[in-house]
C-alpha cells in the first residue's frame, strides 16, 4: 500500500509544483508567460489522453506491471525534465512525464481492491484520498520551500530519489491482479486519445474566448472520435470507454457524481484566489493561507469517512457531504464585504468536510459496483471523471468571469453550491439502487 500512496502522492504533487513554479520556470528559460503555460498543459492532456488506454492495457497485462512500468517511466522524465534546457525539451519531457502519471493514476483504485479485503475497501480508498488531498495542500508550499533553496530544476529531480524509493517498495510488495483474455485495441486507442485531447483542447478554448470556428472543430472531433470509439467498441467484452459498466445504475450514479463534485470543487479552487485576491485585497501569501483549510479538512475526514463507507451505504454518506459542500460554497458566495480571516476559514472547513466526506465512499461504490475482472476499467473511470470534473470546473470559471467581471467568483461559488447540491441528489438516489 505505501507503494501505491508514494506513486499517487508523486503524480498529486507534481501538477500542483508545477503550477507554482511556471513564472520562475518560464524566466529562466527566456520565454513568455503564455507559452510556459504547455508546460502545464502537456502534462494534463499527455494524462487525459493515456488514462482510459493505460487502464484497459492494465487488465490485460496486470495492473502491477503497469504501475511499475509507469513509476520508472515517472522517474525518468523527472530527471528529463530537471536536465531540460529549452522549453521544446521541457515540454516534450512533461509529456512522457505525464503518460508516466497516467499508468500511477489509472490503476492504482484497481490495486488497492487487490490489496485490502472487501470489508476494509473504504479504509483503503480512504487513505488514497487523504494522500491526494495532503498533496494538494503542501504543493505549493513544497514548491515555495525548494525554489528558496534551489533552482527550479530541483523541483523534478527530487522526484528521482522518491520515486525510486517507491519502485523498490512497488517490485518487492505489490500483488500480482488478474489477466483479461482479450488483445490491446490500438486504434481504439488512438481514437480515445484524440477524443479526450480534442475535448480538453475544445473546453480550454471556449474558457479564454478562443475563435469560434476552432472551439467548434476541437469539439465535433471529440464528439465523432467518442462515436467512432463506441461503435468500434460495440459488444467488447472489456471495452477501453468502459460504457458496459455504465449501464449498471449504482455504477453510473457514482460516476456521475463523481464528475459534478469535482465540478464543483474545481469551480471553487479556479475562482478562490480572485475573490481573494481582487475582491477582498488579500495579498498572494494570505491567499494561499486562507486555501489551506479546504484540502488539509479534506485530508483529514477522507479516512473518517473510508471506515465508514465499510458499515454504511455510500449514497447515504455521500449524499450528506455533498450537502455540506453545497451549503460551504453557498456561504463563501454569500461572503460580506470586507470578512474577517476565522469568517472565511470556517466556510472553507465546511466545504473540506464536505467533499472529505464525499470522497471516500463514492470511490468505494464506483469499485464495488464493478466486476472485479474489469478494476482496471473502474480504476480508470475515477481517474477520467476527475480530469473531466477538474476540466469542466475551470471552462466554467472562466464564463462566470466573462458573464458577470467583478462579480465573476461569487458567481462561481454560487454554480458550485449548485453543482454540488445536485451532486448529492444524485447520491442520495443511489440508496434505492442495489446495483
Amino acid at each position: 500500500m505505501a507503494a501505491v500512496l508514494t506513486g499517487v502522492a508523486l503524480a498529486t504533487l507534481d501538477t500542483a509544483i508545477a503550477n507554482t513554479a511556471l513564472p520562475t520556470i518560464a524566466a529562466d528559460l527566456g520565454v513568455d508567460p503564455g507559452a510556459s503555460v504547455w508546460i502545464v498543459n502537456a502534462y494534463q492532456l499527455a494524462v487525459v489522453a493515456t488514462l482510459l488506454p493505460i487502464a484497459a492495457l492494465g487488465e490485460i497485462v496486470g495492473q502491477r506491471r503497469i504501475y511499475v512500468a509507469g513509476l520508472i517511466l515517472f522517474i525518468g522524465a523527472s530527471l528529463v525534465c530537471a536536465l531540460a534546457w529549452s522549453l521544446p525539451t521541457l515540454v516534450a519531457a512533461r509529456v512522457l512525464q505525464g503518460i508516466g502519471a497516467s499508468a500511477l493514476m489509472a490503476v492504482n483504485i484497481a490495486l488497492i481492491r487487490f490489496i485490502y479485503p472487501a470489508h476494509q475497501l473504504g479504509r483503503g480508498v480512504g487513505l488514497n484520498a487523504f494522500v491526494v488531498g495532503v498533496g494538494f495542500a503542501v504543493g505549493p508550499t513544497v514548491a515555495s520551500l525548494i525554489l528558496l533553496a534551489a533552482p527550479w530544476p530541483w523541483l523534478f529531480a527530487v522526484n528521482v530519489p522518491i520515486g525510486l524509493g517507491a519502485l523498490a517498495l512497488a517490485w518487492t510488495a505489490l500483488p500480482e491482479t488478474g489477466r483479461s483474455g482479450h488483445s490491446f485495441d490500438l486504434p481504439g486507442a488512438l481514437l480515445n486519445a484524440a477524443a479526450f485531447a480534442l475535448l480538453v483542447l475544445g473546453l480550454g478554448e471556449a474558457a479564454h474566448e478562443g475563435p469560434l470556428w476552432r472551439i467548434l472543430i476541437e469539439i465535433g472531433g471529440a464528439l465523432a472520435c467518442f462515436t467512432l470509439l463506441l461503435r468500434r467498441q460495440a459488444g467488447h467484452p472489456a471495452p477501453m470507454l468502459a460504457a458496459d459498466l455504465l449501464k449498471r445504475p449504482l455504477f453510473a450514479l457514482s460516476a456521475l457524481t463523481a464528475v459534478c463534485s469535482l465540478a464543483a470543487q474545481a469551480l471553487a479552487f479556479v475562482s478562490l484566489p480572485f475573490l481573494f485576491q481582487h475582491t477582498l485585497g488579500r495579498s498572494q501569501v494570505e491567499t494561499g493561507f486562507l486555501m489551506t483549510p479546504w484540502p488539509v479538512v479534506v485530508a483529514l475526514m477522507a479516512p473518517v469517512a473510508g471506515r465508514l463507507s465499510d458499515r454504511y451505504a455510500p449514497g447515504l454518506l455521500g449524499g450528506i457531504g455533498l450537502a455540506g459542500l453545497a451549503l460551504g460554497m453557498g456561504l463563501l458566495a454569500l461572503l460580506p464585504a470586507d470578512p474577517s480571516v476565522p469568517n472565511i476559514i470556517w466556510r472553507m472547513a465546511i466545504c473540506g468536510a464536505g467533499f472529505g466526506f464525499f470522497q471516500a465512499p463514492n470511490l468505494r461504490a464506483i469499485m464495488t459496483s464493478a466486476p472485479a475482472n474489469r478494476s482496471g476499467g473502474a480504476s480508470g473511470i475515477v481517474a477520467t471523471a476527475r480530469l473531466l470534473g477538474q476540466t469542466l470546473g475551470a471552462a466554467l470559471v472562466a464564463a462566470c468571469f466573462a458573464i458577470a467581471e467583478a462579480h465573476g467568483p461569487a458567481l462561481a461559488m454560487g454554480l458550485g453550491a449548485a453543482f454540488a447540491g445536485f451532486a448529492s441528489a444524485v447520491s442520495f438516489t443511489r440508496l434505492a439502487v442495489t446495483s
